[in-house]
């Protein structure tokens, strides 16, 4: 099979190119090839396999973004009220994600839900008066919403013991903790789901994968038809490809070849690398005593990817514990990528935004640094916050996957880093790429179809509308407020993807 990927020629032309085999192109080109399976589709892979960059499991914590646990998307408003419409976005996408890949599962394509799904509940945890104090009015917030109903609260020792035996082995009883738990949690192994659906899009001849093919350049013909240089990095080889629709799903390269193509929308941003670094245990004893995800509050001055978390993971059907994220730095875009990435994306375009996003984030550049320079053992001092006898042997280092925050043109400040997933399309819907990290991979289905919304609207509202409509059933409605729809598409998804609630 990988033979069969590295050793063909690509055609001169295609309707669709697609650039990068991560979560992003499998998800849109499965959805473009269900409505349409006469559309001939490329995907060009710089690496030897598909889903080997911030979409491999390790890459990433593989939390199922649902906003159960992670508190930045419940801000406490300025009267003292918590704001949750975020959080109840976030948890629509999500369901989105569970009804698609529900669909792939009942039509046959792929096999074996728990290989890439695995329930496991979210939890957030605090400590101190304030924030137990917040957590419980963010709880009688969300509880409102049929999205987060079956959230549960406690203060109690003993349930925090029944819920999380790890994190309260060795507590003084007199420390003030707060936790909410949610059992519909999930955890994702997004690369295998990833490689399950580039193997079922194989199986058909209109779609065609190259692996070790890289494209290093976007051009615009007077047509309006897309062309691109194509490196074959095995046999040394360069060809142009021509197509009619262009999608950058190349992870941090997509920021340097949305700009290659010289569209309007692509002037003025910036990109600014940061890499995660986890401690990792497969200790079965500690394992054994902590199977939830746990998420907590951001420190001051910390970027919101960087909220640390205890996480059970589920991967080849081995268990392990996760505890992180610590930033890294490298000038790199991708983990596989070149040092220069950084400096040869500073252009005259881009230059202010970089500088003001610099400038007006001073303090996290300090965080960064102060990240950057930690060793194990101070980490391990970090991980002590949540297991209080954490022994260093128990745990190593493990890189996570680089990810290349975007720095958006501002007016008033020069540039701003946007932490949010973000996609850029063209005027004419022709070419589009994903920017962006958090909350990513978990978002995916949302995301591809806000690019179909945004490049092929009249398909997706004609003649795609029924097959839509039969992948993702609650379509074009709001779960929030509608409790019996909201029923409905979460037991549908938990018989098909085997989930426990």
């Amino acid at each position: 099979m990988s033979h069969l990927l590295t050793s063909r020629t690509p055609k001169p032309k295609y309707d669709v190119v697609l650039i990068g085999g991560g979560i992003m192109s499998t998800t849109l080109a499965t959805l473009l090839h269900e409505f349409d399976p006469n559309l001939e589709i490329a995907i060009f892979e710089r690496l030897g396999r598909f889903a080997k960059e911030s979409t491999a499991a390790w890459n990433n914590a593989g939390t199922g973004h649902s906003a159960f646990c992670e508190l930045n998307y419940t801000p406490e408003k300025a009267d003292g009220t918590i704001d949750i419409s975020k959080a109840e976005s976030i948890a629509e996408q999500f369901e989105i994600s569970k009804q698609f890949w529900s669909y792939l599962l009942q039509k046959g394509y792929i096999k074996d839900p728990k290989d890439f799904i695995n329930s496991c509940p979210h939890m957030s945890l605090v400590f101190g008066e304030n924030d137990a104090e917040y957590l419980k009015k963010r709880h009688d917030t969300m509880t409102e919403s049929v999205l987060f109903s079956g959230m549960e609260f406690s203060t109690d020792h003993e349930k925090l013991k029944e819920w999380i035996p790890l994190v309260m082995s060795k507590r003084n009883t007199s420390e003030i903790m707060a936790a909410t738990k949610m059992n519909l949690g999930t955890d994702v192994n997004f690369g295998s789901l990833t490689r399950k659906m580039g193997r079922h899009l194989l199986q058909d001849s209109n779609v065609e994968v190259f692996l070790y093919h890289e494209v290093k350049d976007i051009d615009p013909r007077e047509n309006g038809q897309w062309e691109m240089k194509v490196k074959d990095r095995i046999h040394n080889h360069k060809q142009e490809v021509v197509a009619d629709f262009v999608f950058i799903g190349a992870g941090g390269y997509a920021l340097p070849l949305l700009e290659s193509s010289d569209i309007k929308e692509s002037e003025g941003y910036g990109g600014f690398p940061v890499s995660g670094q986890w401690l990792v245990t497969h200790n079965p004893e500690l394992v054994e005593k902590h199977q939830a995800k746990v998420y907590t509050q951001a420190t001051v001055d910390a970027p919101p990817m960087s909220v640390p978390h205890l996480d059970l993971r589920i991967i080849d059907g081995k268990k392990a514990l996760l505890f992180g994220p610590f930033a890294g730095f490298s000038t790199k875009f991708l983990k596989e990528g070149s040092y220069l990435d950084l400096p040869e994306s500073v252009n005259t375009k881009n230059l202010r935004s970089l500088f003001g996003a610099w400038w007006h984030n001073i303090p996290l550049t300090k965080y960064l640094i102060q990240q950057v320079a930690m060793t194990k053992a101070q980490r391990i001092q970090h991980l002590r916050e949540f297991i209080k006898d954490a022994n260093e042997e128990d745990w190593e280092l493990k890189v996570a996957g680089q990810r290349v925050q975007v720095i958006k043109k501002d007016d008033k400040h020069g540039g701003k880093l946007e932490f949010g997933t973000e996609v850029v399309v063209n005027k004419k819907g022709t070419i589009a790429s994903l920017l962006g990290a958090s909350p990513g991979a978990s978002t995916a289905v949302y995301a591809m179809l806000d690019v179909l919304e945004k490049c092929f609207p009249e398909k997706l509202h004609g003649e795609w509308k029924d097959k839509l409509l039969e992948m993702i059933p609650s379509y074009g409605q709001k779960l929030s407020g509608n409790p019996e729809l909201t029923q409905k598409v979460r037991n549908y998804t938990k018989e098909k993807l085997e989930l426990e609630y």
